[in-house]
């Protein structure tokens, strides 16, 4: 079983989130009161919503991650998925990033950002 599809079966299983399509179109979404968190476009690679704070706060961690690709202002992180190590990273930034929702659920409702669909390249071998 390849990484992503190991990742995708341990979210579903988790009680706040539920699956449905991906709203950029391509792929499948896991989301949380309406809000998509986590969209699984292929076999290699996850759009995580993490949000802005807390892009911010793990900042330093992100960059170091090879695992991780950070675009500047954008909500959402690329996390490439080649092993199950990269898979549990993957699941650890999901509960940051149910997190950071939940504290933002307050703040009134605003249109979903777009993921990073066709912003990230993912290449099969490709290091940090």
């Amino acid at each position: 079983m390849n990484a992503a599809r190991r990742a995708m079966e341990q979210l579903q299983t988790w009680p706040d989130l539920t699956g449905a399509p991906a709203s950029c179109g391509t792929g499948l979404a896991l989301q949380v009161d309406q809000c998509e968190i986590v969209h699984f476009h292929d076999d290699r690679s996850a759009d995580l919503h993490l949000t802005v704070l807390a892009i911010r706060h793990l900042a330093a961690e992100l960059e170091r991650s090879t695992a991780i690709r950070v675009l500047s202002s954008s909500p959402w992180v690329t996390v490439r998925l080649d092993c199950a190590t990269d898979a549990d990273v993957l699941l650890s930034l999901t509960s940051v990033a149910l997190q950071a929702h939940s504290a933002r659920s307050g703040t009134g409702s605003s249109p979903q950002p777009p993921c990073n669909l066709h912003r990230v390249t993912i290449r099969k071998g490709q290091g940090g």
